[in-house]
């Protein structure tokens, strides 16, 4: 049975966050109709139907099973047959239930889907995002199919130096969205994609960390998603070929690596030959899944011992600079940031206790007690009331927060129940104050698309005041914060703000040829940089179609997102093995 049967696409939603009183009278109502209904329905059944559990199960119930068969493509469409039951069901109705009773349960037909199968929610606003997809892919195909990267206004491929001569990151990386979207025949576009042309054999210098969280970590998700063994052989593969980028005297990788050759270095610009904190600690989500699925502990002993390095360095005022030296193993510039070279290290730490099960408590510790010291010396409040996260640099703060920052307000949100009793209100208060302060960079600009940066001194507030920190390409972190404030407080202004932000990339980043960044937010008219990025389909356009969908769809109980926005499952607590094994 292939692991992605094992794992539930979409689950009773938990919301002990959400407010006790989060059901509206008209949905009492409702509730109450439908157990009343059910329980006569059963009866009616009993006498009307040789098989009446087949019915009701078919009716008011999606089987997990089923939907797993129909999203392989193992079952035949079913629309016929919904129909004829649909029939059935009203012939039961008319003849065991009055007249009143009808009505009603036609009235709120709509809404008894979404009850009992899981239907998205909201659909007036979750269609855009997948339409934009398909606008996205569609031109990617036509134009640049098999490139990494589309040039939207001149219509052809683009690839940065992060790939090397490594081919295809837009579609690897969009993989697990098309098959979220139900873009099945896409889906299979891209698979055949994927077993005829990825390959890793070659002589290309990449990115440790990018071909990590969009290549493993979009290969890992898909074959999660789909069950397709071609996913998993190919990511351990890819996983074996970035192996030798940890031949350091410390075990800390370098960040590019030589694929053929095996032979590694660090950026050239990165304090003295440093690796960078950000890089190096964001493989052990996708390395911990990569020991699952090969039986190898080889991925997870790499990972480990990262933790081991940065637990024996001493931590200036409980903070982790960006800059490690690999062969020293001490720290390089004192340089502080939860935004670009520091955040998603903060995130694996927090995603990796979820993922454990909630088994990994040195990770959850090392997550909250960098959360506190992040707390104590970055986060300040403006004049004007505004919550941002500072950077440190050798103990003067720079009052800049970076877009990549406020990925930070759904991690603070995602792990407020997980930290002292106490804490949780306050940390949750905290995710909504950042969320704020990151609408407001969007909202005080000319195209409502945030900057790069923005800074917060000499009487500016949340604004970018450099040319070079005003441009904005497709970035996804404000409405990945978004979407995880509105499914833990299910306050309506989340949806409202994502909703401004599909329309201003409508606008001003939406062109001919697909989606594009643009070189300035505060201009009037957009000036494009002519890049659809991949991570714009990996991440900005899933975080909206979540952000409109049920708490149900990939839920966080059941998956963690890498930061790429790769859904991974949570590895249950029976199987930790390998983990205790290199402890």
């Amino acid at each position: 049975m292939p692991v992605a049967s094992l794992l539930p696409f979409t689950a009773t939603p938990n919301r002990k966050s959400a407010s006790p009183t989060s059901f509206r009278l008209t949905e009492k109502f409702i509730l109450l109709l439908v157990f009343s209904g059910f329980i006569t329905l059963c009866f009616g059944a009993i006498f009307f139907l040789p098989d009446s559990s087949k019915l009701l199960s078919g009716v008011f119930f999606r089987s997990s099973s089923v939907e797993a068969e129909t999203r392989t493509g193992t079952v035949s469409d079913t629309s016929t047959g919904t129909g004829k039951d649909e029939k059935i069901l009203a012939k039961i109705v008319q003849e065991s239930l009055n007249y009143s009773f009808i009505h009603s349960l036609f009235i709120y037909k709509a809404h008894l889907k979404n009850v009992f199968t899981g239907l998205k929610g909201n659909e007036t606003k979750h269609a855009p995002s997948r339409r934009m997809m398909q606008f996205s892919w569609d031109n990617y195909k036509r134009y640049a199919w098999g490139s990494n990267e589309l040039r939207p206004v001149s219509k052809q491929g683009h690839s940065s130096n992060l790939f090397g001569s490594l081919k295809g990151a837009t579609i690897v990386d969009a993989l697990d969205t098309l098959y979220i979207m139900e873009m099945y025949d896409e889906f299979e576009a891209a698979t055949e994609w994927v077993e005829m042309n990825l390959d890793f054999n070659m002589n290309a210098e990449i990115s440790v960390f990018e071909v990590n969280i969009r290549f493993v970590g979009g290969l890992l998700s898909a074959y999660y998603l789909s069950g397709k063994e071609v996913f998993r052989r190919k990511a351990v593969e890819l996983g074996e070929k970035l192996l030798p980028a940890f031949k350091t005297p410390t075990g800390i990788p370098w960040a590019l690596l030589n694929l053929k050759s095996g032979i590694g270095r660090n950026w050239p610009w990165a304090s003295g030959g440093s690796s960078i904190l950000a890089e190096y600690g964001t493989l052990h989500l996708e390395f911990m899944h990569l020991s699952e699925l090969s039986g190898r502990p080889v991925f997870a002993e790499k990972v480990m011992n990262i933790r081991k390095v940065l637990n024996r360095l001493d931590k200036p005022q409980g903070l982790y600079p960006n800059y490690l030296n690999p062969n020293s193993g001490q720290w390089g510039q004192h340089h502080v940031s939860v935004g670009g070279l520091g955040d998603s290290f903060y995130e694996y730490l927090l995603k990796a206790w979820l993922m454990s099960d909630k088994t990994d408590e040195e990770g959850k510790k090392l997550y909250y007690d960098a959360l506190q010291a992040i707390e104590k010396n970055l986060i300040r409040k403006s004049s004007g009331g505004l919550m941002y996260i500072a950077e440190w640099k050798g103990g003067l703060l720079e009052h800049k927060m970076g877009h990549l920052t406020c990925f930070a307000g759904g991690m603070i949100a995602l792990g407020a129940d997980g930290g002292p009793d106490d804490k949780t209100g306050h940390q949750m208060e905290l995710a909504a104050e950042i969320a704020r302060t990151c609408h407001e960079s969007y909202a005080r600009t000319s195209m409502k698309l945030g900057p790069e940066a923005f800074r917060f001194d000499g009487g500016v507030e949340a604004i970018a005041t450099r040319q070079n920190e005003k441009y904005f390409i497709l970035r996804p972190e404000v409405i990945e914060t978004y979407m995880y404030m509105w499914r833990f407080t299910h306050d309506p202004k989340y949806r409202q703000w994502g909703w401004e932000a599909v329309q201003a990339l409508e606008k001003y980043c939406r062109v001919e040829g697909g989606y594009s960044g643009v070189r300035d937010v505060y201009a009037n008219t957009p000036n494009h940089d002519d890049v659809q990025q991949s991570f714009y389909l990996s991440e900005t356009l899933k975080y909206l179609y979540l952000l409109f969908s049920d708490d149900d769809h990939l839920p966080f109980e059941h998956w963690v997102f890498n930061t790429e926005a790769h859904p991974l499952p949570v590895i249950k607590k029976q199987n930790v093995e390998i983990a205790n094994h290199i402890k």
